[in-house]
């Protein structure tokens, strides 16, 4: 995924998606049986904490800059 510069309200946006998105994988991985399912869940999973942990660094340092203003 292409990084460009966000804003803070534009990443918080995309930090709920990310959450609803988990929210949601661990309710179906809840259900869903089998080796293969769990697998590509798990790495989904990962990907998307991989993600909110990115948006989170880049919403923190936009914070810094805003409140040294």
């Amino acid at each position: 995924m292409a990084r460009t510069s966000l804003d803070i309200t534009e990443i918080e946006r995309r930090m709920a998606l990310v959450r609803a998105n988990l929210a949601e994988l661990v309710e179906q991985a809840a259900a869903y049986s089998g080796a293969a399912d769990e697998d590509l869940t798990s790495a989904r999973i990962a990907e998307l904490e991989a993600e909110l942990k990115s948006l989170t660094t880049q919403r923190d340092k936009l914070s810094r800059k805003g409140s040294r203003r």
